[in-house]
């Protein structure tokens, strides 16, 4: 299906894949408490989520009650909890990490990318891809074509600009090139996001997006899944997981505005979330032990999420290694048992079944994750 077909308004069949990436190293094991194991308490005797204060997942984990709200697309089977995720960079460093997970390897290009323009399609529209950003992340350098814009009002030639459409629409009409078919699908883009600006949006079944720049990327996205511009792959970061003493200060008001913004985005869309897929992840969790200032210090495996697309969720998909100390890393981490590249093989494979995944993540042998059952 092309991107002008979905501009025209047929595009039920397309999928979207929304990616929200945590910068600053999420605490997989304070979002998703392992409940069970003695081993977390005793390294965290301050700061461990009580059992009796999480919301219980499958009675060996438990949310952190800041994200109770999650618990509802666990529930109805759409949300798909990986613990003990991350990627093989042992470097702890912040940049070294995220531009690996984002890359999948010591390549060029982002991952992302490369999915689109390796997935099979004939084309890529001006709306195919979109960075919810100030500015173009690793992840989606080299695809065919991707938009970076915080809300639908970036995404116009500026005031007074219908003189200016008009005379390119003329311009380029009888333009029978690759550069003429791009200008008139970026113009006839043009024309139906100034169509969705100019229709007030009322979220459905009662959602409530909250005023925070995360949550209103998510509304924009939603706007524009219901709209069927073509949307294929989304970017969009929360961004401040970074804290190394009094790590509640830093992480609980994050993960509000997580827990708030995916519940909204999921009642939102409701049925339409079988075609959209949300993977939620960060570039390596925190230690296991608590530090003497109430923080966490940079560590390895944590977690990620999956919702929507059909995952058979419900459930916590992990290797767990336990937490031990002989099975920690270097000076005390989760070690990672599920690389990342093997969760996001299958999404991609679902969204694009002629994807060529070599391509996609090259020197690496996909050993891809149970998400669908």
């Amino acid at each position: 299906m092309t991107t002008q077909t979905s501009l025209s308004g047929n595009g039920d069949q397309l999928k979207t894949l929304v990616v929200v990436f945590l910068r600053g190293g999420a605490d997989g094991l304070n979002m998703v408490a392992p409940t069970h194991d003695d081993g977390y308490y005793r390294a965290r005797p301050r700061i461990a989520i009580k059992a009796s204060d999480a919301t219980r997942l499958d009675g060996q984990f438990g949310l952190n009650p800041l994200l109770a709200d999650l618990a509802t697309p666990y529930r109805d089977g759409a949300l798909l909890v990986l613990h003990a995720a991350g990627s093989e960079d042992a470097t702890r460093s912040h940049f070294e990490a995220q531009d690996l997970m984002e890359r999948a390897g010591e390549v060029a290009g982002g991952w992302l990318g490369r999915y689109l323009r390796f997935r099979g399609a004939v084309t890529s529209g001006a709306l195919s891809a979109i960075a919810v950003s100030r500015a173009l992340p690793e992840s989606l350098r080299g695809a065919p074509a991707a938009t970076v814009m915080r809300s639908l009002d970036d995404f116009v030639l500026g005031k007074n600009s219908g003189t200016l459409q008009a005379g390119l629409k003329k311009l380029y009409a009888a333009q029978a090139d690759a550069l003429g078919a791009s200008a008139r699908d970026t113009l006839d883009a043009l024309d139906r996001i100034q169509r969705i600006r100019e229709t007030t949006y009322v979220p459905a079944a009662g959602a409530s997006y909250d005023r925070d720049e995360f949550a209103q990327g998510l509304k924009q996205v939603a706007r524009l899944v219901k709209a069927r511009v073509g949307l294929e792959a989304v970017s969009l970061d929360l961004n401040g997981w970074d804290s190394h003493l009094t790590q509640s200060a830093i992480m609980d008001p994050n993960m509000r505005r997580l827990n708030a913004g995916l519940s909204a985005f999921y009642r939102d869309l409701g049925k339409q979330m079988e075609h959209v897929t949300v993977v939620v992840m960060t570039e390596f969790g925190r230690r296991l032990a608590e530090n003497s200032a109430f923080g966490t210090d940079h560590g390895r495996g944590s977690v990620m999420f999956v919702l929507g697309g059909g995952v058979r969720g419900g459930r916590v998909l992990t290797k767990w290694p336990g937490l031990t100390k002989d099975v920690l890393e270097g000076p005390g981490d989760v070690p990672v048992t599920i690389n990342y590249r093997d969760v996001l093989a299958p999404i991609l494979q679902r969204h694009s079944p002629q994807v060529d995944l070599a391509k996609v993540f090259p020197a690496y042998e996909l050993k891809p994750q149970a998400v669908y059952g």
